[in-house]
């Protein structure tokens, strides 16, 4: 039916067929016949301090949900700070829909107040930008930002808004709610596939990627399961698979187990299914040979542009991973008698490597970081989700943290700093019953730490902890790598942090010992749950002890060694 409406009535009514129920963002002038329009709408408008921090909330209410995370901006700075969400979407394959203001057409091309040719800003980083011109078209527009986001490889859509569109009057029916669509394996494809890890000796599994739903990653466990085939988890995504199932043994990315790492290489025929095989996931394309690898490789992608790309695969197959779940969790059994043991075997070196690493004994640590991890799997249920930015102490989490599978890691494959704090805040609103614990450094969390003030004004009770041991850690690792002895650049002088959540409403203690860690994740817990506030712990510790296999002082001995 025609109805008479604003451009901004327009957009929020597009944005409830398409079955949105939040919105991250920061507010502007140059959108505001929107909010106008969410004034009486059931959409939960939620306001953020930083533009980044909203992007990034949208970005973890994609992986978390399935659906695209709304985030609305305004012109110029604000499309900006943004952006680091929008290049998380891309990486990490997030359906995200980006709204930004901008000026007028009758200002358009006159570098008028903030003004940036968005479609030239973010090309190369979404998968389509484009800019609603006329208000009668602001369904068309929506309804393929949808479908655009969500069919194929997931990934960010860009919408400029130019303010006369916005307060312009159209008479334009609405669309229908829309269908994401996805290729699928063709029977000969799946044939082969069969075909090929029938023959083999030495099978592995590598999951990855965005598109997967809770039903996928159950297929595919119980198609392990089944056929006994080693399950790895590609950089990030470990929460494909309950990392406490099995059948799963690893994951292939940053500071990968060096026997899984040779398992991979030595395998005769891998299943690679979602992942991109980029850079951190093949340890710089040396687990995989570039472009021709010597395993048997058979990669699904859900982007036919992606395949080939680096890796020329044996097979090369276009389809969504609900799609391909499917059809593996109904082939036939295989006959896995010449490998099944490999599992067991594979399990155990996981399990080895999960152990509690010698240098904390060796360096006398009054803080044992491995300990704090063990502190939480014994106090915190079985889906808590954990988040993170980047940085080194992102490894005590990765390494030793098991996640209870579909949604319990929200972390970016881009390498974003600052994205722990507001991802543990989305997914605190969007699961409110669920523990939310946001790892962060402490240059992480000086990030978009101020997202704690969004915690508190929508009593989002998540727990923040701090791992603050006064640097850039990742960058000085490097530093003292390759420039021993010349520290520069990567020292930082921290506020208190828990004097910080304080002042910001929430809860606050810093942890120094080992023993103090367990009861003060308690007093978190528990602060939490009764007050839907945010607790943050800041765990200060030396940082000397910058991974579990090393010391800055043993880094900084064996390149002095090297001759640098």
């Amino acid at each position: 039916m025609l109805t008479s409406r604003s451009g901004g009535q327009l957009i929020v009514d597009a944005l409830q067929v398409h079955g949105v129920d939040t919105i991250f963002g920061v507010p502007g002038e140059s959108y505001l016949p929107v909010l106008d329009a969410l004034h009486d709408s059931p959409i939960r408008f939620i306001i953020n301090r930083q533009e980044g921090g909203s992007a990034f909330m949208a970005e973890a209410y994609g992986k978390l949900t399935g659906k695209p995370g709304i985030c609305f901006v305004t012109r110029g700075p604000g499309a900006t700070n943004a952006s680091i969400g929008v290049h998380t979407a891309h990486q990490d394959s997030t359906a995200m829909i980006l709204f930004i203001g901008q000026v007028g057409n009758d200002f358009v091309e006159r570098e008028a107040f903030q003004e940036i040719d968005y479609r030239r800003m973010y090309g190369p980083m979404a998968k389509w930008v484009a800019q609603i011109d006329r208000a009668d078209r602001i369904p068309e527009y929506i309804a393929h930002a949808f479908q655009v986001a969500t069919s194929g490889r997931p990934g960010p859509v860009v919408l400029a808004l130019p303010e006369d569109c916005l307060s312009a009057v159209a008479s334009v029916a609405d669309t229908k709610h829309y269908r994401a669509v996805q290729a699928c394996a063709s029977k000969q494809q799946l044939q082969q596939v069969r075909e090929l890890l029938s023959q083999a000796k030495r099978p592995f599994v590598l999951l990855g990627g965005g598109g997967w739903s809770p039903e996928a990653c159950q297929q595919m466990t119980a198609f392990a399961e089944r056929n006994h085939l080693p399950l790895g988890c590609a950089f990030r995504f470990q929460d494909l698979i309950d990392n406490k199932h099995p059948n799963y043994v690893g994951d292939v990315g940053i500071g990968i187990n060096p026997k899984l790492a040779q398992r991979i290489k030595d395998a005769d025929v891998v299943l690679a299914i979602g992942p991109r095989l980029g850079e951190m996931t093949t340890s710089g394309y040396t687990i995989f040979e570039a472009p021709v690898p010597k395993q048997t490789l058979i990669h699904v992608h859900s982007d036919a542009l992606e395949l080939g790309r680096v890796f020329q695969a044996q097979m090369m197959i276009n389809s969504g991973m609900q799609e391909f779940a499917r059809e593996l969790f109904e082939m036939e059994t295989l006959d896995s008698s010449a490998w099944r043991h490999q599992v067991t075997e594979a399990r155990a070196e996981l399990l080895a490597w999960q152990n509690e690493p010698t240098i904390f004994a060796q360096e006398q640590a009054p803080l044992n970081l491995w300990q704090v991890v063990q502190d939480i799997k014994q106090q915190c249920p079985a889906d808590t989700i954990i988040t993170n930015g980047a940085g080194n102490y992102a490894t005590w989490a990765h390494r030793y943290f098991p996640y209870g599978g579909w949604r319990t890691q929200l972390a970016p494959t881009s390498g974003a700093m600052g994205y722990s704090v507001p991802s543990a805040v989305a997914a605190k609103i969007t699961a409110p019953e669920r523990t939310v614990i946001a790892f962060a450094g402490d240059g992480e969390y000086m990030m978009n730490g101020q997202e704690l003030a969004t915690a508190v004004q929508y009593r989002a009770g998540v727990i923040i902890i701090v791992f603050n041991n006064g640097m850039y850690g990742t960058i000085r690792m490097h530093q003292e790598k390759e420039f021993p002895t010349r520290v520069s650049g990567t020292e930082l002088h921290n506020p208190d942090f828990a004097a910080l959540a304080r002042a910001y409403g929430g809860s606050g203690e810093a942890v120094e010992t080992t023993a103090d860690f367990a009861p003060a994740l308690a007093r978190a817990l528990a602060y939490t749950r009764e007050h839907q506030l945010p607790a943050l712990i800041e765990l200060r510790y030396d940082g000397n002890l910058i991974t579990p296999g090393a010391s800055l002082q043993t880094l900084r001995q064996q390149a002095q060694a090297a001759g640098k």
